[in-house]
């Protein structure tokens, strides 16, 4: 008998609670796994909800830079140069995604845009319909358009890694400097 009403229950949720919009959203930087900003994107933060996807890269070359004194990775939104960018794809709800618009400055500091990707894999198990990896998906990263001209003539990178061996030490936010 109580295995009849809960079945009932989560039907009449189901027709009275709106479905979760999940978005996929792509990051190259900090927020990626084993990144200084990962933890962010964890549950026990209360920021919402982020499912890790899988690997991707985008289709098109983008300039991807450490820029500032902060040596922030910034995707420069200049589709066709540079190179095709390494990150993750995560399916973010709208209390994630409203967090990650304000962690990123959008849309002064970033742009949240819409950008072609190439699944690398897909780790999400269990779906009818899953994408094969070498497939095609859309999804959402934050580039930036308002950017210095010098940073241009910086070093492309393929793939972001703080503790890579460029020598340039991320600073964390809690550790700058605001005037």
């Amino acid at each position: 008998m109580r295995g009849v009403r809960g079945a009932a229950l989560l039907t009449l949720l189901s027709i009275y609670l709106p479905p979760v919009q999940m978005t996929s959203i792509f990051v190259y930087g900090t927020l990626k796994k084993g990144q200084p900003n990962y933890f962010r994107m964890l549950p026990d933060q209360g920021n919402g909800k982020a499912e890790f996807c899988g690997h991707a890269r985008t289709v098109d070359g983008y300039p991807l830079v450490i820029a500032g004194k902060y040596n922030i990775p910034a995707l420069l939104n200049r589709p066709g140069e540079g190179h095709r960018v390494h990150g993750e794809v995560y399916r973010v709800d709208d209390t994630m995604l409203s967090f990650l618009d304000t962690f990123e400055g959008c849309p002064t500091m970033y742009q949240r845009t819409s950008v072609q990707l190439e699944l690398e894999d897909w780790k999400v198990e269990g779906r009818e319909g899953s994408p094969a990896s070498g497939s095609i998906m859309e999804a959402f990263l934050y580039s930036t358009t308002s950017y210095q001209p010098a940073w241009l003539q910086q070093t492309f990178y393929e793939s972001y890694d703080a503790y890579g061996d460029h020598g340039l030490v991320y600073v964390n936010r809690e550790d700058r400097e605001f005037h």
